[in-house]
């Protein structure tokens, strides 16, 4: 499975040698990069002002700790390798913290869900509109030394 510690270095690695706006980093991952997409928000959520996991399934012990993150999720109904309660579930904890997630649950759709979430504009105008208040998490800019 994914390893948030090498998720880390990754990260730091790209801001080290690219230009990046510490108030609009997204994450966003497809299957095993869905789960990883949960598991990497809920250890850290000082580093994301959104996420978009695909067919993915996250942990409800941390769904509380996502209820201040923007979340659009995406699964499709007949998925047949992660089932669609694996986001359903977790946007429902989420929600029932306080948190106001959502989930587009495609009809009919098996397991490549992503390919209408990344075909969708309203994606990535969601993603564009959210942005993180730095001054609040300041984990985010002592990464970036």
């Amino acid at each position: 499975d994914w390893d948030v510690g090498k998720l880390d270095a990754m990260l730091a690695q790209v801001r080290r040698k690219v230009h990046v706006d510490p108030a609009r980093i997204y994450l966003t991952g497809l299957s095993r990069g869905g789960h990883a997409t949960w598991r990497w928000a809920a250890e850290r959520p000082e580093l994301f002002a959104a996420i978009a996991p695909i067919a993915g399934r996250g942990d409800v012990t941390q769904a509380c700790g996502l209820k201040d993150m923007p979340v659009w999720a995406f699964h499709g109904d007949k998925d047949n390798v992660v089932a669609p309660e694996g986001s359903s579930i977790m946007v429902d904890a989420i929600n029932a913290c306080g948190g106001r997630a959502r989930l587009t649950m495609y009809s009919n759709v098996g397991h490549d869900s992503w390919t209408r979430a990344y075909d969708d504009p309203a994606l990535y105008a969601w993603l564009l509109a959210q942005r993180k208040r730095i001054a609040e998490n300041p984990r985010v800019n002592a990464s970036r030394n």
